[in-house]
């Protein structure tokens, strides 16, 4: 079962955590702005396994720089 879904209807299309309209991105980014797990678990209703999912997926992405 993938906790991680990326469905056209939902967020635009953004990968988001299956049963949430909570995208991918927020999380990376809340952790990333210095929240720790527990606060993310807290502050978004998540259990630990949904955000090292969103981790992971987040980091299993291939990013293409684009010329300057």
């Amino acid at each position: 079962m993938s906790i991680v879904i990326v469905d056209p209807a939902i967020c635009h299309g953004k990968p988001v955590v299956k049963g949430t309209r909570l995208p991918v991105s927020m999380i990376v980014d809340s952790l990333a702005g210095g929240m720790t797990e527990a606060e993310v678990q807290q502050e978004y209703g998540l259990t630990k396994e949904q955000i090292r999912a969103a981790l992971k997926f987040a980091g299993d992405q291939s990013f293409h720089l684009l010329p300057a």
